[in-house]
């Protein structure tokens, strides 16, 4: 193959090429076929490199559960204080300005003067003084402030829940929590992720683990190109998902994307996936007749070399009956 005008080539796996025209060809079929959708591909040159880029649709084909992380980031997401709400250490006054922030002193109280001071101070009452409030174990009285800090605990504002939404990917609708931390996403379910043509198979199922926070190693994952007929075939490391996905044409209830364990899942040929949805009779006939075939194919071999071997025989004693010559 000449490869002097490198710029009209674009690569498509180790030591294969093709051509930018008919890739734009396969591109434009694509984006037709996907017309007024998300999934639709966009390409530009960089450095005379030809680069598509867009969604991908890998769907998940895994028989064993994944594990997902148990933080993202290993950080918590602190709440940002609200001028709106209560909150430590502020107060506003009448006239709705700022207030010196009320500090707290660290007093530490013993069993014997708790007991003491609990005999000499009367029952403190609540700010209308309408009746006594009751405490089992002497403490200080709680400000607005702390009762609000100690609200906002439990209570995440809209901003807290974008933040953890876009720091925590759902699996079809399934968020991370401790009791299924573990699991098996739904057979066939899809997913996507953004690529562009220049990023290999391994770079996609990085890319992908990491978007859903999935612990488990790239490693034991691979990318299948699954048809309806059956037929199986396992992307290479060296193979570029998206420029595959185009090659194989837009229609996914021909061809899908399945991301699968590279131990559980053997590449089926064409040939192969030629008779795999066949019913056990239908096979049963296919071997039958081939077994006649072989048969007499066996049988005609038989006849050709036993002609050969009476010939031959019948020469050898010709050559033995000739006398020799002086």
């Amino acid at each position: 193959m000449d490869y002097s005008d490198q710029t009209s080539l674009v690569p498509c796996g180790q030591d294969k090429y093709i051509s930018k025209n008919e890739l734009l060809l396969h591109l434009k079929t694509y984006n037709l076929y996907y017309e007024g959708q998300n999934l639709q591909l966009r390409h530009r040159e960089e450095e005379d490199e030809f680069i598509v880029e867009g969604l991908l649709n890998i769907s998940w084909g895994l028989r064993r559960p994944i594990r997902l992380q148990m933080q993202d980031d290993h950080e918590r997401i602190r709440p940002p204080p609200s001028s709106s709400s209560w909150h430590s250490g502020c107060n506003l006054g009448a006239q709705g300005t700022v207030l010196k922030p009320l500090t707290v002193p660290n007093i530490q109280v013993s069993d014997a003067d708790a007991r003491a001071e609990s005999d000499q101070m009367p029952s403190p009452t609540d700010s209308r003084g309408l009746k006594p409030l009751q405490e089992d174990t002497p403490q200080l009285m709680r400000t607005r402030s702390d009762v609000g800090v100690r609200r906002r605990g439990n209570v995440r504002t809209p901003s807290d829940q974008r933040r953890i939404r876009r720091h925590r990917f759902s699996i079809n609708g399934h968020f991370y929590n401790h009791k299924t931390s573990v699991f098996t996403p739904a057979y066939g379910s899809v997913t996507n992720v953004r690529i562009n043509s220049t990023m290999t198979t391994p770079q996609v199922l990085k890319l992908l683990l990491n978007k859903f926070k999935i612990e488990n190693s790239a490693e034991e994952f691979a990318l299948y190109v699954v048809h309806t007929s059956g037929e199986k075939q396992k992307l290479k490391n060296t193979d570029y998902p998206l420029v595959a996905r185009i090659l194989q044409g837009p229609c996914e209830q021909v061809s899908k994307v399945f991301l699968m364990e590279k131990d559980q899942v053997e590449e089926v040929t064409y040939d192969v996936a030629q008779y795999i949805k066949f019913e056990m009779p239908v096979l049963k006939s296919f071997i039958q007749k081939l077994q006649e075939e072989e048969d007499r194919e066996v049988k005609k071999l038989m006849r050709k070399y036993t002609v050969l071997r009476l010939m031959i025989r019948q020469r050898l004693e010709e050559i033995a009956e000739t006398p020799a010559s002086i």
